[in-house]
């Protein structure tokens, strides 16, 4: 039986993650935050193949102890505060390294997968097709602390002798989206005939589900090169627009409402105007892994 480690394991991206591996038979340490009101996600997981450990990431140097044996994989995906908070973004960078000490200490055979973002590349032109060999040109505290955690945990990998690999998360939605985000928002205003008012939806966008991007992960700890870095996105990107009035079309057909499209005003461009039109290529062809759920199936997850 495999063995993986999952930081950040309560929250988006990390549950979804969990639940996958959980059903690929692996045995799961699913490490969280003391005092998060996520813990309580996987009630009905196996206790002898998920075991929860709740630790603040200053305190990841306890991780060998508190696992207490070998572990195959370990998925860092704990990250938290605002996009603009530099002291807390500081502290996930050091969250982030004490995780890799801890890491190698575990077992010298483990390969560590770390999370980015896209907001590492920053603003990249309308045209741009961003691949991984692109710059990182972060401009937001959040996006900068992701890359230097980036540089800084492939340098520190080497030095410890174990393989790291880098995964940049573009959108993600589906299971475990919190309120606050763009399409569980959408669809409640429109759901309830409430008005919404958007930028103007001129800008390319990729929306991943969260299933499909927890196997991606996976696929990465399995088969990912080590010292790589690499986008995981559907890579089937449209105009935001386009996703917008896919959504009201859903929503006129399983609610019966007629006037989802009225109730869209369109206005200016967003600022900052942040495109994303990115390739998907590098990952597919390296781990065989490929998106699974079109964007129409995720939105009836919501709407059902």
């Amino acid at each position: 039986m495999k063995i993986a480690i999952v930081t950040g394991a309560y929250g988006f991206a990390g549950a979804n993650l969990v639940e996958h591996l959980l059903s690929k038979d692996y045995k799961v340490y699913a490490v969280g935050r003391r005092n998060s009101f996520h813990n309580e996600r996987f009630q009905d997981a196996p206790a002898d193949r998920l075991i929860k450990v709740f630790l603040e990431m200053e305190e990841y140097d306890k991780l060998p102890e508190e696992i207490g044996e070998k572990a195959d994989f370990f998925f860092h995906l704990a990250w938290g505060g605002g996009r603009e908070d530099f002291e807390v973004q500081m502290k996930n960078v050091d969250g982030a390294l004490k995780a890799i000490e801890a890491a190698a200490k575990i077992s010298k055979d483990i390969r560590f997968v770390g999370i980015g973002s896209q907001a590492e590349y920053g603003i990249k032109s309308d045209h741009d097709f961003i691949t991984e060999d692109m710059r990182l040109e972060p401009f937001s505290a959040y996006g900068s602390c992701k890359a230097a955690a980036f540089y800084l945990l492939r340098n520190r990998a080497d030095q410890l002798g174990i393989d790291f690999i880098w995964g940049r998360i573009f959108s993600l939605i589906g299971k475990y989206e919190p309120s606050g985000r763009m399409i569980p928002d959408l669809i409640a205003k429109l759901s309830r005939g409430e008005q919404v008012r958007l930028s103007s939806c001129e800008q390319y966008w990729d929306y991943l589900d969260a299933e499909d991007a927890a196997a991606a992960i996976e696929a990465l700890g399995n088969r990912g090169v080590a010292g790589e870095d690499y986008n995981i996105a559907h890579g089937d990107f449209r105009p935001l627009k386009d996703y917008v009035m896919e959504v009201a079309d859903i929503i006129a057909n399983e609610k019966g409402r007629e006037d989802t499209h009225k109730l869209i005003t369109f206005g200016d461009k967003a600022s900052p105007f942040i495109s994303l039109r990115p390739s998907a290529e590098k990952i597919k062809r390296d781990t065989g892994w490929a998106p699974e759920v079109a964007f129409e199936n995720t939105i009836m997850k919501y709407v059902m």
